[in-house]
C-alpha cells in the first residue's frame, strides 16, 4: 500500500502548521512535514507548490525572496493571520473527522 496519500485539504493544514513558528522556503516546509510525521508522510514538489501558490492567492501565507542555509535563492514563505485563523478553522474540522474515522474503524 505504500505511503499514505494525503487527504484533499489536508496538504494546506500541514503546510500552515509548519509556518507557524517562522518561515520557511519549500524545501524546509516539506522537511519539516516529513520528520513531525516520523518519517510518515512526504510531500512531492508536483503537490507542494500548487498548494503554496494556492495558500498564497487566498491570503493564507505571504512570501519572500531570501537566502537559504546553503547561501542559495530561495522564496520563504510566512503565514499572515488569515492564514492563523484558516489553520485553527482546518485543525477544528481534522479533528472532529478523524475522530469520527476512528469511531467508525473501531466498531
Amino acid at each position: 500500500m505504500g505511503t499514505p496519500n494525503l487527504l484533499q485539504g489536508t496538504l494546506d493544514l500541514l503546510i500552515l502548521h509548519a509556518l507557524q513558528r517562522r518561515p520557511l522556503h519549500g524545501y524546509a516546509i516539506a522537511q519539516a512535514i516529513h520528520l513531525l510525521s516520523d518519517e510518515v508522510l512526504k510531500v512531492e514538489e508536483g503537490s507542494l507548490y500548487p498548494a503554496l501558490y494556492r495558500l498564497e492567492l487566498h491570503g493564507a501565507i505571504s512570501s519572500a525572496w531570501g537566502l537559504s542555509e546553503n547561501k542559495r535563492k530561495a522564496k520563504y514563505y510566512e503565514i499572515t493571520r488569515k492564514g492563523r485563523k484558516a489553520l485553527a478553522a482546518h485543525q477544528e474540522t481534522w479533528t472532529r473527522l478523524s475522530t469520527a474515522v476512528g469511531r467508525v474503524l473501531a466498531r
